[in-house]
């Protein structure tokens, strides 16, 4: 069903916009004054018949294949008008769901009395309800534009419950609420933002510069309100900061030592990032002190680059093709300061992923997530979720120098509480190497890069401030 709400200066002008939308067969559901004017719910007439009609034919199957049911008591108000339904409901949008329940019932009645036998007898007296005309939808539309008091809406029984109510129109009036309540978020946010336009606008920084509707929202409804516009970016830049993880407090990479697997999609980067790795440690403490072990042995070439690299360094890169190759050259390298393993490039959805994993599901062997900063958010999302793992997760950012914006990748780490552990600038072996920090990578993602094709218009914001599933959890674990 298709409701929406007008908002003018006047009634006249509300049920104007309503007609402009709908035509002549508008219905009006609601009209209540606000700050600022009128505000009109409303929706077409060809809507509640075409729900009608639904539960006209359900109907129908019904008394085809069971026998005839004895007619129940019918009573008074449910043979009442629609007129005195509109008055009755005090013109309350949520009371609405009440009505349409209402008028199903009375369709129900309505079609079991054509089920009766005709040799059987019929009561003296019935009170049947006529049919709706184009005149008394007129003259309802006419009575709901006048404003009135709102009357006590009564608590509506539970529609799961009510016997003469199909699942369809259920589930019907379960998608309409949610319809209703995502819109009337919607429209609160909105009205919140024309009072503050500072939050409109920083909205529209934060989606032009890769962040996500939800984590935008999130930021945007702890900033305190009076706050200028200089100082809700720097509060906004600070929060950022805070909440995107690193091991800036920790010691470096390449100093803590141990048992890396460098893990993620084809193409991102891991065999370069292993290679910068490697010369990092081997500049410090020697070749001696590096072990270089690969697991690529689909692709082609993929051992000979790795040993390339090692050469240059001094390192002999090793190739494991199963499980027990691997444990043997573990345990023949574990007086190096650091071994690194090269892991076989896969997508996310490849079947081959599961042996990956498992193969590296060895004790003292840390998995590093490498992520192409150059990615869409929802690639990113996906390489995260298929290669989650138990306890913290590590992550490193490659191809920072490609990436147009460095929003997505900032923003997935943040939801998914990634640490990060350093970024790769170039391919440079091992120069283009940087060290994880927050601060540097939030600045350089705000920065205006330019008018993109991608990039919304402040007419578009409203359709960025529903309540997606899972934003909950993002807010509780926001640091603002």
């Amino acid at each position: 069903m298709n409701i929406q709400r007008f908002t003018a200066a006047t009634s006249r002008e509300a049920l104007a916009k309503a007609r402009l939308t709908f035509g002549d067969g508008t219905l009006i559901l609601s009209n209540r004054p606000t700050e600022n004017g009128v505000e009109v719910v409303a929706t077409a007439e060809d809507s509640l018949a075409a729900l009608d009609q639904a539960h006209e034919i359900s109907v129908q199957k019904r008394t085809t294949s069971s026998p005839a049911r004895t007619t129940p008591p019918i009573h008074q108000d449910v043979a009442t008008k629609v007129e005195d339904d509109a008055a009755q409901l005090a013109m309350s949008t949520l009371s609405f769901q009440d009505y349409v329940r209402e008028r199903m019932m009375r369709k129900r009645h309505d079609s079991t009395l054509t089920t009766i036998p005709a040799d059987r007898p019929q009561p003296e007296q019935r009170s049947e309800r006529p049919r709706t005309t184009p005149q008394e939808h007129a003259q309802v539309k006419k009575e709901v534009i006048a404003p009135k008091a709102a009357a006590p809406r009564k608590p509506a029984a539970p529609l799961l419950h009510s016997e003469g109510v199909s699942q369809g129109i259920v589930d019907e009036l379960h998608a309409m609420k949610e319809l209703m309540e995502d819109r009337f978020n919607a429209l609160a946010w909105l009205g919140q933002a024309r009072q503050n336009p500072i939050q409109a606008n920083l909205m529209l920084k934060l989606i032009r510069a890769g962040y996500s509707p939800n984590l935008s929202r999130a930021i945007l409804e702890r900033m305190p309100v009076e706050m200028n516009a200089p100082e809700s970016v720097q509060w906004i830049v600070d929060v950022l900061e805070r909440n995107l993880k690193t091991d800036a407090e920790g010691p470096l990479l390449q100093e803590e030592g141990g048992i890396f697997a460098l893990i993620g999609a084809t193409g991102v980067g891991k065999t370069t990032t292993a290679a910068k790795l490697a010369g990092l440690c081997a500049r410090t403490h020697g070749p001696g002190s590096v072990g270089l072990i690969t697991l690529d042995t689909y692709r082609v070439g993929a051992h000979e680059q790795l040993r390339a690299y090692g050469k240059i360094l001094g390192v002999v890169a090793h190739l494991a093709h199963d499980r027990v190759a691997l444990q043997d050259l573990l345990g023949l390298l574990s007086n190096r300061k650091m071994v690194l393993i090269d892991t076989t490039g896969l997508a996310p959805r490849d079947p081959r992923k599961g042996e990956i994993m498992d193969l590296l599901d060895l004790p003292n062997v840390k998995r590093l997530l490498v992520l192409n900063a150059g990615s869409h958010g929802d690639t990113l999302d996906e390489a995260v979720t298929a290669f989650k793992s138990t306890g913290p997760q590590h992550a490193i950012f490659s191809k920072t120098d490609e990436a147009v914006k460095l929003g997505p990748v900032i923003d997935v780490a943040i939801r998914n509480q990634l640490v990060l552990r350093g970024v790769t600038t170039g391919q440079r072996v091992p120069e283009d190497w940087g060290a994880a920090n927050a601060a540097k990578l939030v600045r350089q993602s705000m920065r205006t890069v330019g008018v993109s094709a991608y990039d919304p218009k402040v007419s578009d914001l409203g359709f960025y401030f529903g309540h997606p599933v899972g934003e909950s959890a993002v807010k509780g674990r926001l640091d603002a």
